[in-house]
Protein backbone atom coordinates (compact mmCIF):
# COMPACT_ATOMS: atom_id res chain seq x y z
CA UNK A 1 0.00 0.00 0.00
CA UNK A 2 1.25 3.46 -0.90
CA UNK A 3 0.17 6.31 1.37
CA UNK A 4 0.30 9.86 0.03
CA UNK A 5 -0.24 12.85 2.31
CA UNK A 6 -0.23 16.46 1.18
CA UNK A 7 0.27 19.07 3.89
CA UNK A 8 -1.49 22.44 3.73
CA UNK A 9 -1.02 25.52 5.86
CA UNK A 10 -3.16 28.64 5.39
CA UNK A 11 -4.63 27.15 2.18
CA UNK A 12 -1.17 26.63 0.63
CA UNK A 13 0.46 23.25 0.04
CA UNK A 14 3.75 23.25 1.94
CA UNK A 15 4.80 19.71 1.05
CA UNK A 16 3.87 16.07 0.72
CA UNK A 17 4.96 12.61 1.79
CA UNK A 18 4.76 9.32 -0.07
CA UNK A 19 5.60 6.01 1.58
CA UNK A 20 5.17 2.34 0.90
CA UNK A 21 4.97 0.27 -2.25
CA UNK A 22 1.65 -0.16 -4.03
CA UNK A 23 2.14 -3.90 -4.57
CA UNK A 24 -0.12 -4.05 -7.60
CA UNK A 25 0.88 -6.72 -10.17
CA UNK A 26 3.62 -7.91 -7.86
CA UNK A 27 3.66 -11.36 -9.50
CA UNK A 28 5.16 -10.17 -12.76
CA UNK A 29 7.53 -7.68 -11.12
CA UNK A 30 6.13 -4.66 -12.94
CA UNK A 31 4.19 -2.42 -10.58
CA UNK A 32 3.03 0.31 -12.94
CA UNK A 33 0.95 2.00 -10.24
CA UNK A 34 4.04 2.43 -8.08
CA UNK A 35 5.98 3.69 -11.10
CA UNK A 36 3.33 6.29 -11.89
CA UNK A 37 3.25 7.57 -8.31
CA UNK A 38 7.06 7.69 -8.17
CA UNK A 39 7.31 9.56 -11.46
CA UNK A 40 4.94 12.34 -10.39
CA UNK A 41 6.60 12.58 -6.96
CA UNK A 42 10.07 12.77 -8.49
CA UNK A 43 8.84 15.51 -10.83
CA UNK A 44 8.22 17.68 -7.76
CA UNK A 45 11.75 16.97 -6.48
CA UNK A 46 13.30 17.93 -9.82
CA UNK A 47 11.13 21.03 -10.09
CA UNK A 48 11.96 22.25 -6.62
CA UNK A 49 15.62 21.21 -6.44
CA UNK A 50 16.89 21.54 -10.00
CA UNK A 51 14.60 24.21 -11.46
CA UNK A 52 13.72 26.40 -8.46
CA UNK A 53 17.08 25.81 -6.80
CA UNK A 54 15.63 25.06 -3.36
CA UNK A 55 18.06 22.58 -1.84
CA UNK A 56 17.85 20.19 1.11
CA UNK A 57 14.06 20.28 1.38
CA UNK A 58 13.42 16.62 0.65
CA UNK A 59 14.29 13.14 1.84
CA UNK A 60 14.30 10.08 -0.41
CA UNK A 61 14.77 6.44 0.59
CA UNK A 62 13.45 3.16 -0.77
CA UNK A 63 9.68 3.47 -0.73
CA UNK A 64 9.77 6.92 0.86
CA UNK A 65 9.81 10.53 -0.33
CA UNK A 66 9.05 13.66 1.66
CA UNK A 67 9.21 17.29 0.53
CA UNK A 68 8.57 20.05 3.06
CA UNK A 69 9.04 23.75 2.48
CA UNK A 70 8.89 26.77 4.70
CA UNK A 71 5.46 28.40 4.40
CA UNK A 72 6.96 31.57 2.95
CA UNK A 73 8.88 29.66 0.25
CA UNK A 74 5.93 27.39 -0.49
CA UNK A 75 3.62 30.33 -1.08
CA UNK A 76 5.51 31.18 -4.29
CA UNK A 77 3.05 31.00 -7.18
CA UNK A 78 5.23 28.65 -9.24
CA UNK A 79 5.77 26.29 -6.28
CA UNK A 80 2.01 26.21 -5.65
CA UNK A 81 1.41 25.49 -9.33
CA UNK A 82 3.86 22.56 -9.14
CA UNK A 83 2.37 21.18 -5.91
CA UNK A 84 -1.23 21.54 -7.15
CA UNK A 85 -0.32 19.82 -10.43
CA UNK A 86 1.27 16.94 -8.51
CA UNK A 87 -1.76 16.69 -6.21
CA UNK A 88 -4.23 16.55 -9.10
CA UNK A 89 -2.05 14.09 -11.03
CA UNK A 90 -1.71 11.78 -8.04
CA UNK A 91 -5.46 11.98 -7.37
CA UNK A 92 -6.15 10.80 -10.91
CA UNK A 93 -3.56 8.01 -10.61
CA UNK A 94 -4.90 6.58 -7.35
CA UNK A 95 -8.57 6.97 -8.31
CA UNK A 96 -10.18 3.52 -8.01
CA UNK A 97 -6.98 2.04 -6.55
CA UNK A 98 -8.01 2.12 -2.87
CA UNK A 99 -6.66 -1.40 -2.36
CA UNK A 100 -3.17 -0.23 -3.36
CA UNK A 101 -2.93 3.51 -2.67
CA UNK A 102 -4.46 6.17 -0.46
CA UNK A 103 -4.21 9.96 -0.78
CA UNK A 104 -5.18 12.53 1.82
CA UNK A 105 -4.71 16.24 2.42
CA UNK A 106 -4.00 17.42 5.96
CA UNK A 107 -4.08 20.92 7.37
CA UNK A 108 -1.14 21.59 9.67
Amino acid sequence: MTNITFYKKNDKIIGFEVFGHAGKNRRNGHDLLCCEISTVSQLAVVGIDEVAGIKKCYKIEDGYLKIMLDEHVASNEKIQFLFETCLQSLKSIVYDEEKYAKLEVKNV
